[in-house]
């Protein structure tokens, strides 16, 4: 009986040929399967690196670079990548071809040292070199041990040999073993040619806080107000000229398992140039402060920059007498009962030179002396500051100013009321009359039955009187509180 053929196109064709011609086809789709996806590493320089620092040990990198890839498969490397980086917020972007796609991603952070050479090497042969004198004497062999500079040979003969390896020679760099933190991604690529590639992530390490610098003029009516930003880079690697953001705000974060770098600080001073550095704009309900040049960010360094000068800001001195510590409780300790507190208060408005969002810092405060020379007179920490809020520096303490407060009298009235009388002597020694403004907190409900001097109720909880003190003299103050509760 004649045979039929299944498919016209194999007329005339015998079964030994097609089937020669089904196994090369096969053969062919297995070794287009099988080839191995082309391995890409991605230049470390960048062409565009924007770095956002929050002041809470957090970065946002964002880097571009450009290679070619081939369409299909290809594993992609990324080398100098923060050593601190959450693996965990990466975000791969394709900007020539975004059809292309991320399929694997591995942070590869296992770097090269001596003991981990070492133990990729354990049972193969190493050459070692031994100081002897003027001349070195190699021994080669199995390495079984090391410990330090001593490691442990069998040589071609089978003899064990325990030496002090003063240098060491290997064969080559253990597969698995990088010198700097390395992504490594599977990309399926769209195309064939040059890909430039966004890569953006998290990274602890990276911390700013702003610093300022006041000098008070000789009446103590204006201050020269310069603020400066202090960037700390020890995120594992360097952001050659970066565009740096400033993020100020209380930004909330689940708590980072990630640990923190080493601290191994440079100080870089940048010079103020006029027009402004940073440009200040709101971002949610923070603010984002950009330096409009690029900057490097060193690997474990220290960075200031300028961020304002706000000449003859207008300033009021205070001198405040609050014994109880409780409204003014960071200055001093309870021992300080007889000290009048020195403040510095100034308005952040754009009518007093200022009206700018004030990160979180510390002020430093200085004066000039009768030589002309800057001397330090005290310093105080602000919280972020809207514009046209009121700052508050507690300087120190008088040397020329003295207070003293003692209860003169207390009457139980009920078994929830009772009365209490107080008496406030303030002694200036000043050549010059001063006003000091007395503080007092009375608890529960309160009314002040009795005063020699006119009071003002700030609060439920705070009274305050504002007292002249004639120079070279003394004021007294008397009052008594009735509290109920």
């Amino acid at each position: 009986m004649k045979e039929k053929t299944t498919n016209s196109r194999f007329k005339g064709i015998s079964k030994s040929a097609i089937t020669v011609v089904l196994l090369l086809l096969l053969v062919g789709s297995y070794a287009a399967f099988s080839a191995s996806p082309k391995e890409v590493t991605f230049k470390s320089s960048a062409e565009s690196v924007d770095v956002t620092v929050y002041n809470s040990n957090l970065g946002v990198v964002k880097e571009v670079r450009t290679e070619v890839l081939d369409a299909g498969h290809n594993v992609v490397y990324f080398k100098g990548v923060a050593s601190q980086i959450d693996p965990t917020s990466v975000h791969f972007k394709d900007l020539t071809y975004p059809e292309s796609t991320v399929l694997e991603q591995n942070y590869e952070y296992d770097l090269v040292n001596k003991n981990k050479l070492f133990e990729k090497y354990i049972d193969k042969e190493i050459t070692i070199r031994i100081n002897n004198g003027n001349s070195k004497e190699t021994k080669t062999g199995t390495l079984l041990s090391h410990s330090g500079n001593q490691v442990i040979l069998k040589d071609a003969q089978g003899k064990i040999l325990i030496l002090n390896a003063d240098e060491v020679e290997l064969p080559a760099l253990p597969k698995g073993l990088i010198t700097q933190p390395t992504l490594k991604w599977l990309v399926n690529s769209a195309a064939t040619g040059n890909h430039s590639i966004e890569l953006s992530y998290m990274t602890s390490g990276m911390n700013w806080n702003a610093n300022y610098v006041a000098v008070v003029d000789k009446e103590d009516e204006n201050v020269d107000l310069t603020g400066w930003v202090t960037v700390n880079n020890n995120a594992g690697t360097t952001f050659e000229n970066a565009r740096l953001k400033l993020v100020a705000g209380d930004v909330n974060r689940v708590q980072n398992t990630i640990s923190s770098s080493r601290h191994l600080y440079e100080m870089v001073d940048e010079d103020f140039k006029e027009g402004g550095q940073f440009q200040e704009e709101q971002l949610f309900e923070y603010h984002m402060y950009t330096l409009q040049r690029p900057t490097t960010l060193q690997n474990n360094q220290q960075k200031q920059v300028t961020l304002f000068n706000a000449p003859d800001v207008s300033v009021v001195k205070e001198f405040v007498f609050d014994p109880a510590r409780r409204y003014y409780r960071s200055y001093g300790s309870s021992s300080d009962s007889t000290k009048i507190n020195v403040m510095l208060n100034l308005k952040n408005s754009e009518d007093n030179g200022m009206g700018l969002p004030l990160p979180k810092g510390v002020v430093r405060v200085y004066k000039k002396d009768s030589e002309g020379k800057l001397q330090f007179i005290g310093e105080d920490s602000i919280d972020h500051t809207p514009k046209d809020e009121e700052i508050r520096l507690y300087l120190g303490n008088a040397f020329d100013l003295v207070g003293e407060k003692k209860q003169t009298k207390y009457t139980r009235i009920s078994d929830r009321v009772s009365e209490t009388s107080y008496e406030v002597e303030l002694r200036n020694h000043k050549d010059e009359d001063v006003y000091i403004n007395v503080l007092d907190h009375p608890y529960g409900d309160w009314e002040i039955t009795s005063t020699s001097d006119p009071y003002d109720k700030k609060s439920t909880s705070n009274v305050q009187w504002t007292l002249k003190v004639p120079k070279d003299d003394s004021k007294t103050l008397t009052y008594t509180i009735r509290s109920s509760w």
